[in-house]
């Protein structure tokens, strides 16, 4: 019985952004950053990628060897990055790593999944 309340509480705790990481932002926020200039970086895979993404979206799969590295060279350091996944997996493990590479990044709660669900666009 303690280890299922411990596995919970561990499972809730690791869903929740860190306190100096910003919340995951949501689709309806989206098209704002992007009019503000935040780049969008896709973190799927290739595959993922064929079957629709975001519109000026860069991809640099999160799995691929040497992500940081990619995605470090694909992005301007000095804008921020707004990053995706499926449905927010992936893009919150790539955000970490490009906040603690001094990056400014935002999240995109839900994912591409999210963006479909409330009507929004893709491209093939």
């Amino acid at each position: 019985m303690k280890l299922v309340v411990l596995l919970s509480s561990l499972a809730l705790a690791t869903s929740l952004p860190a306190a100096d990481e910003p919340a995951p932002v949501k689709v309806e926020q989206v098209e704002k950053q992007l009019a503000d200039g935040a780049q969008l970086l896709d973190v799927r895979t290739q595959e993922e990628w064929k079957e629709g993404h975001l519109k000026g979206a860069k991809l640099v799969p999160l799995a691929q060897d040497g992500f940081l590295d990619k995605a470090k060279a694909a992005l301007d350091p000095k804008k921020p990055v707004l990053v995706y996944c499926k449905s927010g997996g992936r893009s919150a493990k790539a955000a970490k790593q490009l906040r603690e590479a001094g990056f400014t990044v935002y999240d995109m709660a839900g994912g591409i999944t999210a963006w479909q669900k409330a009507g929004k666009p893709v491209e093939k």
